[in-house]
């Protein structure tokens, strides 16, 4: 599998996150639904395979339950989708070298938040609950338990813990993929780190979007409420940007991205998905 160095990831990440900024609200807010729909099939998938599993098995049906949710994030960056929390790596060092205005990149993060709730809502209610796949009894049993964890145990502060670590995790697996220039590389790249942050419990605001929507849509016992879901998501969001603008941006921009010289053009098309340059709500996470 071909990919490119990690010195040349932040020239590539740039090119993505400037093509995103300037592509205007109409495709970033499609984008956004889409992106949002997507992380919702993969918490339903990851809530339907690790329903009912045995208590036997310890902790393994947490490492299920993430390799399951990976298919949202490659849906995403293969098929392509404007999801907020990867876009604040790659349009977030587009702002870091001065690509990106600071306001557009705030006004591009609303638009495609904005975006991926409808998509997570959508998924929730139409396709989770209204067609009976979340509230067969086990796969119900499984979700109450995960909007307990994310609606009432959690207190803020570990929520906003939780989301530095996810989304570090998640705009490393943005990261990884714009470095391989096949698909069944991006696909590898994005597979370990999301399935790592969902097996350790971290929290993600669009996963969330879907989780706990979807919890009271279901009417599932735990009693979520929308004030519980607000204020999980507020917290999670905080922490979701710490992780992507401080320990993936941030920190790869001082690495490697401050230097004026970039990469090989040919390096940083063959990482940016070839429709950024044409249609850039393709153009990955």
């Amino acid at each position: 599998m071909a990919f490119i160095a990690p010195q040349a990831i932040p020239a590539a990440a740039a090119e993505s996150g400037a093509a995103k900024a300037d592509q205007g609200s109409g495709r970033t807010v499609v984008g956004g639904v889409l992106a949002g729909a997507y992380i919702g099939f993969g918490g339903l998938l990851a809530v339907v395979v690790s329903a009912g599993l045995p208590k036997a098995w310890g902790n393994l049906p947490l490492l299920i339950t993430g390799a399951a949710f990976t298919v949202g994030l490659m849906l995403v960056v293969i098929a392509g989708a404007e999801l907020a929390t990867g876009n604040m790596a790659t349009v977030g060092i587009g702002v870091l070298r001065r690509r990106v205005p600071l306001g557009r990149y705030s006004v591009h993060l609303t638009v495609a938040l904005i975006g991926n709730l409808v998509g997570a809502l959508l998924v929730a209610y139409f396709l989770g609950v209204k067609s009976g796949v979340l509230t067969q009894p086990p796969v119900l049993k499984r979700l109450d338990a995960i909007a307990m964890l994310k609606g009432h145990t959690e207190t803020g502060w570990q929520v906003f813990l939780r989301g530095v670590g996810c989304n570090w995790l998640v705009c490393l697996a943005v990261w990884m993929a714009l470095a391989a220039k096949d698909v069944a590389g991006k696909l590898a790249a994005i597979f370990f780190p999301v399935m790592a942050f969902v097996a350790m419990g971290f929290d993600h605001v669009v996963a969330n979007m879907f989780f706990l929507p979807a919890a009271i849509f279901a009417h599932a016992p735990a009693g979520i409420t929308w004030s519980d879901a607000v204020g999980n998501w507020v917290f999670a969001l905080l922490g979701n940007l710490v992780g992507a603008g401080v320990f993936v941006a941030g920190a790869y921009w001082y690495l490697y991205g401050r230097e004026a010289t970039d990469v090989a053009a040919e390096d940083v098309t063959s990482a940016v998905p070839a429709a950024a340059t044409v249609q850039p709500a393709a153009a990955g996470a």
